[in-house]
């Protein structure tokens, strides 16, 4: 098969396909070496077409909490006060950039995340 790149669906279709056909190919040999490539030709053409964005920053900062077994009492360690920790996770107040610092150092939510705007 001829490797060319994905600019449609019909293309996205048919490198799916073909990925499944060649899926168990082994490393090194021409079908693994396709394997490789369309691999990076499906991702590329997923990442274009079916971007994923970055999760609420409270919601991840509730989802880290519950990895980590934090509470709220935990969370106002970290940004200072419980009735600050009870306003952020209710969205009643906006992150400053501190507590983004402070999060981010704490819980290792990724500053990119925090950042985000939420409603």
């Amino acid at each position: 098969m001829v490797i060319k790149p994905i600019k449609t669906k019909k293309d996205y279709q048919n490198a799916l396909e073909r990925l499944e056909l060649i899926f168990d190919a082994k490393k090194g040999s021409p079908e693994g070496d396709e394997l490789e490539i369309l691999g990076i030709l499906i991702e590329k053409y997923e990442d274009e077409h079916f971007p994923i964005g970055f999760p609420d920053p409270i919601e991840a900062i509730k989802f880290r909490m519950e990895q980590m077994g934090y509470n709220q009492t935990d969370l106002a360690n970290v940004v200072g006060l419980k009735s600050r920790a009870s306003e952020i996770l209710n969205k009643k107040r906006k992150l400053t950039l501190e507590m983004i610092r402070l999060i981010h150092d704490s819980l290792k939510i990724p500053t990119e995340v925090l950042i985000q705007a939420y409603k």
